[in-house]
C-alpha cells in the first residue's frame, strides 16, 4: 500500500492449518479453514466455515447447520483477528492477545440521496453487527455495557424496522422483529438490575453503611441479577438466536419484500428517503405532543407511555438527523436528549421502586421500605425536572419540516 512508502511488507501473523471442501446439496459447497493463527509470540486455534452456491440453498444450509450447531456470523475478519493476535503481544511476547475492533458501533449513519432500499439494508447490516459485537460482553456479565448497548441496538433496529414498513414489509420480516422482541424481553430484566445495583443500591449503601439490611437487600439485589444473566446467557447460546442472526444474514441476502405487491414495491421506488423521514418525523412529533404542555398531572402510567413515545421519536430523529442540515438538528437532538435523561430518571425510579416490591415481605420488609422511600424523594425531583425540559422540547422547532 501507498501508506508503506515502498518499504517492504512484513507479515504481522498467518494461519497454518487445514482446508476442507465438501460439495452439499443444492450446489452448495462448504469449505473449512481449521488450523491456528499464529505471530512471532503467540497462538490461537481459530474456524471458519464458507458456503457459496446459489444464495437460496446456501440460506437453507446454513439455517440447517446453526440448528445443529454452534455456527454464527464472525464478529470480525479473519486478517483483523490476526492482527489483534499480532498488535496485543507486540514487541513484548508472551501477553493475550489484543481485543479485535469492531467493524460496526453505535447509530448507523444514513447518506443524503440513498434509495429507501439501500438504507434499509445499510440499517439491518450495521444494527445486527453492533448488537452481535455487545453479546460477548453481555455474556461475561463483567460489566453492565454489554447490556446496554444491546438494548439500545435492538431499539433502534426495531424502530427502524416499523418506520420502514410503509416501503418494505411482509412476513420475515416481522417474524425478525418478533425475535428480536423475544430477545428484548430477555435483556429486559438484566438491565433493570444493573440500573438499581448501580443506581439506588448505591445510594443507599453510601447513605446507610455498614447497615447490614439494606446490605441484605443489596445481596438479594445481586441474586436477581445474576439469575437474569443466567436466562440470557441461556438464550444467546440457543439455536434461536443463532437462527436470529442467520435471519438477518438472510433478509440482506435474499430481500423478500421485493416479492410484495406492486404497489409496495412502487412506493419504495417513488419514495426518497428525506420524504419518508420527514413523514414519519412528524407522525412521532404528534403522537409524543398530543398530551399537551402540562404533563405534572399524568399518572405514572401515562407518564411512562410518554417516555416511550419519547424514546421513539429520539431513535427516529437520531436516525433520520444526517439527512437534514446538522444546524438544524443539533439543537432539537440536545434537547430531546435532555428530556429523555429527566425522563428517564424518574422512570429508574418506578422500575426500582417494583423491584424492591419482591423483597418488601419479611425480614427485608424494613430494607425495602428505606428504598421505597428513597425512590419516591428522588422519583418527585425527577418528575420535577422533567417538566422544565418537557417545555423546553415543545418550544425547539422541528428541523424536519423546515424550508
Amino acid at each position: 500500500p501507498a501508506e508503506a512508502g515502498g518499504a517492504p511488507l512484513v507479515p504481522m501473523a498467518g494461519f497454518g492449518g487445514r482446508r476442507f471442501a465438501l460439495p452439499l446439496a443444492g450446489g452448495v459447497e462448504a469449505v473449512l479453514l481449521h488450523g491456528k493463527l499464529r505471530s512471532a509470540s503467540a497462538e490461537e486455534p481459530v474456524a471458519r466455515l464458507l458456503l457459496s452456491g446459489p444464495v437460496e440453498a446456501v440460506v437453507e444450509t446454513i439455517r440447517a447447520l446453526a440448528t445443529a450447531l454452534p455456527l454464527r456470523p464472525p464478529r470480525c475478519s479473519l486478517a483483523e483477528q490476526a492482527r489483534a493476535l499480532a498488535q496485543g503481544n507486540g514487541s513484548q511476547g508472551g501477553g493475550p492477545g489484543d481485543a479485535p475492533r469492531p467493524r460496526r458501533l453505535g447509530a448507523p449513519r444514513l447518506q443524503p440521496g440513498m434509495a429507501v432500499e439501500e438504507a434499509l439494508r445499510l440499517l439491518l447490516g450495521h444494527l445486527v453487527e453492533v448488537l452481535l459485537w455487545h453479546e460477548t460482553i453481555a455474556e461475561s456479565g463483567e460489566h453492565p455495557v454489554g447490556v446496554h448497548q444491546m438494548r439500545v441496538a435492538l431499539r433502534r433496529l426495531r424502530s427502524a424496522l416499523k418506520a420502514f414498513r410503509r416501503a418494505a414489509d411482509g412476513p420475515d420480516l416481522r417474524h425478525f422483529d418478533q425475535g428480536l422482541k423475544a430477545l428484548a424481553r430477555t435483556l429486559g430484566p438484566a438491565r433493570d438490575w444493573d440500573v438499581f445495583l448501580s443506581g439506588l443500591g448505591a445510594e443507599l449503601a453510601e447513605a446507610l453503611p455498614g447497615e447490614p439490611r439494606i446490605a441484605a437487600l443489596l445481596q438479594a439485589g445481586a441474586r436477581h441479577r445474576e439469575a437474569a444473566y443466567a436466562a440470557l446467557r441461556q438464550l444467546l447460546a440457543s439455536p434461536e438466536h443463532r437462527l436470529l442472526l442467520w435471519d438477518a444474514v438472510a433478509l440482506d441476502a435474499l430481500r423478500p419484500w421485493q416479492d410484495e405487491a406492486e404497489e409496495a414495491a412502487e412506493a419504495r421506488r417513488a419514495a426518497t428517503l428525506e420524504a419518508l423521514a420527514a413523514l414519519l418525523l412528524s407522525k412521532a412529533w404528534r403522537r409524543l405532543t398530543r398530551v399537551g404542555e402540562e404533563i405534572a398531572h399524568l399518572p405514572d402510567a401515562e407518564f411512562h407511555a410518554l417516555r416511550l413515545d419519547g424514546k421513539r421519536l429520539r431513535y427516529l430523529a437520531e436516525l433520520f438527523a444526517p439527512l437534514f442540515p446538522r444546524k438544524r438538528t443539533r439543537r432539537f437532538l440536545e434537547r430531546l436528549a435532555e428530556m429523555q435523561e429527566q425522563f428517564g430518571l424518574a422512570n429508574d425510579a418506578s422500575v426500582a421502586r417494583a423491584l424492591v416490591e419482591s423483597e418488601a415481605q419479611g425480614p427485608g420488609a424494613w430494607a425495602a421500605g428505606v428504598a421505597e422511600g428513597w425512590v419516591l424523594a428522588r422519583s418527585r425531583r425527577a418528575r420535577a425536572r422533567a417538566e422544565k425540559a418537557w417545555a423546553t422540547m415543545l418550544a425547539t422547532e422541528a428541523f424536519w419540516n423546515q424550508g
